[in-house]
């Protein structure tokens, strides 16, 4: 088995869009739109294999978690492939003006990560 896909809402469909294809070197497919149930969404994919992340839209769904530290998805993680990558990509979020939430480092478990917040205020672990 494998996680095929993780699910955020958004209220900013395009923006996060384009974010994780910009960022991530992800692809979208066409938007995916269902006039009945005024719902959008796209599949975001990466390398073969790799989970994709489906961003969705729905009138009414549009209040963020108040609090970062909540039951359910905390966190997801991407591998940039490297150590130098890592920080290439973390100094990059930085000077187009991303909150960093955690800046690079080795892990007490033996990760090398950094942890961003999406435009949304998703936190997103960017390891090796």
């Amino acid at each position: 088995m494998h996680i095929h896909h993780i699910a955020l809402w958004t209220t900013q469909l395009e923006e996060l869009r384009q974010f994780y294809i910009t960022y991530f070197n992800g692809t979208s497919n066409k938007k995916y739109t269902n006039p009945v149930k005024d719902f959008e969404s796209y599949l975001i994919s990466f390398d073969e294999g790799s989970a994709l992340i489906e961003i969705m839209r729905k009138k009414g769904v549009t209040s963020p978690s108040e609090n970062n530290l909540h039951i359910g998805l905390a966190h997801f993680s991407v591998s940039a492939g490297s150590k130098e990558a890592v920080l290439e990509l973390t100094e990059r979020l930085r000077q187009d003006g991303y909150v960093i939430a955690s800046e690079p480092r080795t892990t007490g478990d033996g990760f090398f990560e950094s942890a961003i917040l999406d435009p949304d205020g998703n936190l997103v672990e960017i390891t090796c």
